[in-house]
């Protein structure tokens, strides 16, 4: 193949479409358990996390409900993907090996949020959150219905197995937060002068983009390194749905849907003899059958 603009303009067309094409193709599972945020500077405040609002009874002035209690920000990260063709593979039309790369290139960028989420929940054992606990805790703050702040509010029970999570992922807020600052576009430095190919002889074809992921609401997440078994699951959505925001606000944790149960693989047994059975092993019934929604993710091994 002749190196010229319109052979080379056509080629960046073939390979923009085939990444395009598989970025939208390619599931992702970021959005089961994050709120999507869009940024638009260097980062963003989230303080507003410490106040879930409430309607409350009109008596005497308007009570304004603070919404910067906490000091939690998100700062954007910037992230890349940059693909070399050699000069003389397009000389000789060896291309084809091209259109599973850039179909890779495309499930990777599509990829991009998932492996920034979900590493967050295994993290929150020992990662702070906006209240500046770590996500998963024993000693949250809230304010009792008397006006007290308590510190002893848990949104998991410990152990050192391998870690799995009840999540109410109905809300607005969910419990991770995945910041959006710049989708990314298809970029080609392919002009047959560009130093890349005078230097390299490779012709580059890249995309970069801007974001990152952080804690949203603890409230809505239990954490457990605990045995996977019935005990343990209802404790976690027990606990969860008693659970109540400031001044004793109940906040009806899965009443709006089923809990999500998230877990590696490796418990995917122990998951759906937990869920998807409908005897347990006594041959009793199963009062959990089909009672959460499960979710394996790959991410969290």
């Amino acid at each position: 193949m002749l190196i010229n603009r319109q052979n080379l303009d056509g080629l960046r067309v073939g390979f923009k479409t085939t990444f395009q094409n598989q970025l939208q193709q390619t599931a992702t599972l970021y959005q089961r358990v994050s709120t999507v945020v869009p940024s638009t500077t260097q980062s963003e405040a989230y303080g507003w996390l410490g106040k879930i609002p409430s309607v409350r009874e009109w008596l005497g002035e308007r009570v304004v409900q603070n919404l910067s209690e906490w000091n939690y920000a998100i700062k954007n990260k910037t992230f890349e993907l940059t693909i070399g063709v050699d000069r003389e593979h397009i000389e000789d039309d060896i291309l084809g090996m091209y259109t599973p790369i850039f179909q890779s290139f495309g499930e990777s960028v599509a990829a991009w949020p998932d492996q920034l989420v979900w590493p967050l929940l295994n993290a929150g054992f020992t990662t702070n959150c906006y209240d500046g606990q770590f996500f998963f805790d024993t000693d949250h703050p809230v304010i009792a219905a008397d006006g007290v702040t308590v510190n002893q509010v848990a949104n998991t029970d410990g152990g050192s197995g391998t870690p799995w999570f009840l999540l109410d992922v109905s809300r607005v807020i969910k419990p991770i937060i995945w910041q959006l600052r710049k989708k990314g576009d298809f970029i080609a430095l392919d002009r047959p002068d560009d130093p890349n190919v005078f230097n390299k002889k490779e012709f580059q074809y890249g995309w970069d983009g801007r974001g990152n992921a952080g804690y949203g609401l603890w409230q809505f997440a239990w954490g457990s390194k605990q045995t996977l078994n019935k005990a343990n699951y209802a404790l976690a959505k027990q606990s969860l749905m008693g659970l109540k925001g400031d001044h004793g606000r109940p906040l009806g944790i899965f009443q709006s849907g089923k809990p999500l149960l998230v877990y590696p693989s490796s418990l995917d047994g122990a998951a759906k003899a937990l869920i998807n059975a409908q005897q347990d092993s006594s041959g009793a019934s199963n009062i959990y059958y089909n009672d959460a929604d499960l979710l394996c993710s790959t991410w969290l091994g």
